[in-house]
């Protein structure tokens, strides 16, 4: 979709990619990256990496693949509503959870843990290395040689990484954030693009919605405690006010689209609101604004944190939840400890880059790079084949 306003990115303007390429003739650089980002491996494995739940609990549950998506229909929605540049916005929304590791936030929490000697881990600089190194598909380039706008959102969607000066705002600076950044600038220090801000607060919103339908479908909780919160109440009521008796499924689904209908409203006029005060004249002006120029109001963002913190003791810390929890950790831990210890049984294909590898740190990274980029059910299977029943490996899960 062709832009609408001056502050909207460009693909005729784009800063290009590392490798130049000759410019498609029917798709624009930013058509071309989101195109990239779907036919990626990594792109594929996330319908098979929690969102929540464990991937394989239920069929209806929310995979990484099916938030993607979501969060991709609403970034373009907001992106047409304000006249930017739709296709980034989509482009970096489908990208956002490439970095994730299987079994969700929880492994992504082990998988840091275990890192923190080497560099740390964390998966929107994941999501960049996936893209930029790990995807080996093109006879020209490691990685998907995406446009430097995709890649500035990718890194820095949520806001800056640096200050004015330099200096890392959230220490530390994840390794594959600062390599890359050394030999493709992205502009640490600024705030990302309008599109990239659309993209951050669609998530917001796809998660926000989502998980109060997920959290209903497992029986964590129930319409009744939803009538006691702000924004979710008044949306059963007005269902309940329209359609006085509807049938159970019906008024769920109605009350919660009526939930995210609130959210892409707000979003939309804070944003109006904000642009028209500043009065942008082009892309950078967006990034060197110096704030967040894409958010919920102030009452919203109240009001969603009652939400999130009656999800929070609900449904991420309910006991089944942490349970499980307890268990992929230790699925993590096992499989970085072995494979650490063993890089042997690094498949075939992985273990050309454990040859090279001339230190612990940069060992450490590749058996990251594999473990990240494995589904919920493949880490299941590994542990089960290559783990349980054996004595190999018994008592030091958490040292590597």
């Amino acid at each position: 979709m062709t832009a609408t306003v001056p502050f909207a990115a460009d693909p005729r303007a784009s800063r290009g990619r590392l490798y130049p390429e000759v410019i498609s003739t029917f798709r624009s650089p930013f058509q071309r990256d989101r195109d990239r980002i779907i036919h990626s491996s990594a792109f594929r494995r996330l319908k098979h990496k929690t969102q929540v739940f464990i991937e394989h609990e239920g069929d209806y549950y929310r995979t990484r693949l099916t938030h993607s998506i979501e969060v991709a229909q609403v970034a373009r929605t907001l992106a047409g509503a304000l006249g930017l540049n739709t296709d980034l916005a989509e482009a970096i929304a489908l990208a956002h959870d490439l970095g994730h590791t299987p079994f969700g936030h929880t492994g992504e929490d082990a998988l840091a843990e275990l890192m923190q000697p080497y560099g740390g881990f964390d998966h929107n600089a994941q999501a960049l290395r996936i893209v930029t190194k790990l995807e080996r598909h093109y006879a020209d380039f490691d990685g998907l040689n995406l446009s430097w706008e995709t890649l500035e959102g990718i890194a820095k969607h949520n806001g800056p990484i640096l200050d004015a000066e330099g200096k890392v705002l959230k220490p530390p600076l994840p390794m594959a954030l600062a390599e890359y950044n050394a030999q493709h600038d992205l502009w640490l220090h600024t705030h990302a693009s309008a599109e990239a801000q659309v993209a951050a607060i669609a998530d917001d919103v796809a998660y926000n919605h989502h998980d109060l339908h997920d959290g209903l479908r497992s029986g964590l909780f129930d319409e009744d405690d939803l009538m006691e919160l702000p924004i979710t109440g008044p949306a059963f009521a007005a269902v309940d006010a329209m359609y006085p008796g509807l049938d159970k499924m019906r008024r769920r689904h109605e009350a919660l689209r009526r939930v995210f209908g609130v959210m892409v409203e707000d979003v939309i006029a804070v944003a109006e609101h904000r642009l028209q005060a500043a009065q942008p004249k082009d892309a950078d002006a967006i990034r060197h604004l110096g704030t967040t120029i894409i958010r919920f109001s102030d009452k919203l963002f109240r009001e969603l944190k009652v939400i999130r913190h009656f999800l929070f003791t609900r449904m991420y810390r309910a006991p089944s939840v942490v349970a499980m929890r307890a268990e992929v950790t230790q699925v993590v831990h096992d499989l970085v400890t072995l494979f650490m210890k063993a890089p042997e049984h690094l498949p075939e294909e992985w273990r050309g880059d454990v040859a090279l590898a001339a230190s612990d740190t940069e060992l450490a990274r590749i058996v990251a790079d594999y473990v990240a980029g494995m589904t919920d059910r493949f880490a299941l299977q590994e542990h089960a084949r290559l783990i349980e029943g054996s004595q190999a490996w018994p008592q030091a899960p958490y040292q590597v």
